[in-house]
């Protein structure tokens, strides 16, 4: 039977497309406090159990259900951002935002919506070729350490735990240097794995040079602690096989019953003795064991781990050159790997237990290992490490920055609207109205700073053309306006360009859609 769909309802035009605009300045009208050191925080109540807290942008579109599907659109086109660069979702939105209240300004006044994307895009072009001529590039030879700090700690700003962005900047920056290949300016943040605790401060935040696993050894009696380690990773369980059909076993006399387990004995020394041929001193298995087996690795003195988790596997075999082995028969000297030292260690008073890998020789692999006094402290600091260390690899990407504080903003704003004024008609109005929109990060960073927006934005304005000074940005320490290389508040170069294309591109997006068309299905 075929099914046909019918257009039921059919909504076009300039009222579309305001409406669509209206969406989206709603949305950005959310996030809109959240942007800066003093931005506000957002409660998203998933269940009556489970709420969070974060003024993260791009953990508020993820995990708020954003109805509509305009603002779903912006959603996606938003989080491009968050995967490409790792920073600058909420300011993506904002600038949006911008763009678009200006647009339906410039609508109101005849001018055509194609007309209103090529002037943006034209403007957006203006702005990166600006921001590169405006960027610096910071010795990397002499200072490298200290300002991938800087630009760390900038990103850290707006987080709940920026009391301690300093400690947690320099763990982030140690931990990039530690796995990157700095002649190719290669960094795979998968070697970078981020655990946390709840106990203590964030302040005992430490890395590792190794990786943790939130496991103990599988005996009590096992030593705590092991050098030179040879280990053998195993997705098989360390228990006889057992049938996939259903089966049963008619035990009739005590001689039978001897006989089966004499043939379990002899299958679990096999095992023993295959891992014991090879070298192996520590077992990693992905799946469990029983006593049994248990008990036979501690009498021949070999170490395991198990309930391993696959992520997990995968990172110690790229770090210790281990072989995943799927079955005992294939444990060889040839799949073994190594480590310099593994060990157990404990927190608190519960005496939560876990063990390091440390020096493992293929790969630099280290771990952020976070304490905190709750969950809440200990997410959100994850969140705010992931963006650092986002900032710190598009440093040795690219070692230029800019101004931050909404300064680089307010610039490319004074300088559109130098253009603007040398432009008659339509072009000149487009302009103007990308140079206005421009101004929507600053008046934002002084709203939530509790400054008066209109006014700080006026002195900045006036101040960068008369001092010539285009780092003068908002200070939201309470000093109004101040000098951003004098704060050491910075951002990459890519990050804002990227930022700027992307908000560009979703303006231009909205603004070309001019048709609603809704299809249902015809029920004859």
């Amino acid at each position: 039977m075929e099914e046909n769909n019918s257009i039921t309802k059919i909504s076009q035009g300039l009222n579309v497309i305001k409406k669509n605009i209206q969406d989206i300045i709603n949305l950005s009208n959310i996030l809109k406090t959240s942007l800066g050191p003093l931005g506000m925080d957002k409660v998203i109540r998933e269940t009556r159990k489970n709420i969070l807290i974060t003024n993260d942008g791009a953990t508020i579109l993820d995990r708020a259900k954003i109805k509509g599907e305009i603002r779903k659109m912006i959603v996606e086109l938003s989080m491009a951002q968050d995967n490409e660069i790792g920073d600058g979702t909420t300011g993506v939105v904002v600038l949006t935002g911008g763009l678009l209240e200006q647009a339906q300004k410039l609508l109101e006044t005849g001018i055509h919506p194609v007309r209103i994307c090529e002037g943006y895009e034209h403007a957006s072009d203006i702005c990166i070729s600006y921001l590169e001529k405006i960027s610096q590039i910071f010795d990397q030879k002499l200072e490298i350490f200290q300002n991938l700090v800087k630009a760390a700690m900038t990103a850290m700003n707006s987080k709940i735990i920026n009391r301690s962005k300093k400690k947690l900047a320099e763990i982030c920056v140690k931990a990039i240097l530690a796995i990157a290949d700095l002649r190719r300016r290669d960094v795979n943040l998968e070697l970078i794995k981020i655990e946390g605790k709840i106990g203590g401060n964030l302040e005992k935040t430490t890395l590792i040079n190794g990786i943790i696993i939130d496991k103990e050894f599988s005996n009590p009696q096992m030593p705590k602690e092991i050098r030179d380690v040879r280990l053998s990773i195993l997705t098989c369980p360390l228990e006889p096989a057992k049938p996939k059909a259903k089966h049963k076993i008619e035990i009739e006399n005590i001689e039978t019953y001897e006989d089966l387990e004499k043939v379990e004995q002899n299958y679990f020394r096999e095992m023993i003795d295959q891992i014991k041929t090879s070298g192996t001193n520590l077992v990693l298995c992905q799946w469990g064991f029983d006593d049994e087996g248990n008990h036979l690795l501690l009498r021949n003195k070999l170490s395991a781990v198990r309930w391993v988790s696959g992520a997990e596997i995968e990172l110690l075999s790229v770090s210790t050159g281990a072989q995943i082995v799927p079955r005992f028969n294939e444990i060889t000297t040839s799949t073994i790997g190594f480590a310099g030292r593994v060990r157990e260690s404990n927190l608190g008073m519960n005496q939560e237990r876990f063990l390091i890998i440390e020096d493992c020789p293929l790969s630099n692999s280290v771990t952020i290992f976070i304490r905190g006094n709750s969950d809440l402290i200990i997410e959100e600091a994850k969140r705010a490490i992931r963006d650092s260390l986002c900032v710190v690899k598009n440093l040795l990407k690219d070692s230029r920055i800019i101004s931050g504080g909404g300064s680089s903003e307010m610039a490319c704003s004074v300088f559109i609207k130098e253009i603007a004024e040398t432009n008659l008609g339509i072009k000149h109005y487009i302009l103007g109205g990308f140079s206005e929109a421009l101004k929507i990060i600053p008046i934002v960073l002084a709203e939530n700073a509790g400054y008066s927006s209109i006014e700080i934005l006026s002195n900045l304005f006036t101040r960068q053309i008369s001092e010539k000074n285009i780092h003068l940005g908002i200070d939201s320490n309470g000093n109004g306006i101040d000098d951003m290389n004098k704060q050491n508040i910075y951002e990459t170069l890519i990050s804002k360009q990227q930022q700027i294309q992307t908000a560009t591109q979703m303006a231009n997006t909205i603004l070309r859609i001019d048709d609603i068309i809704s299809l249902e299905r015809d029920q004859n």
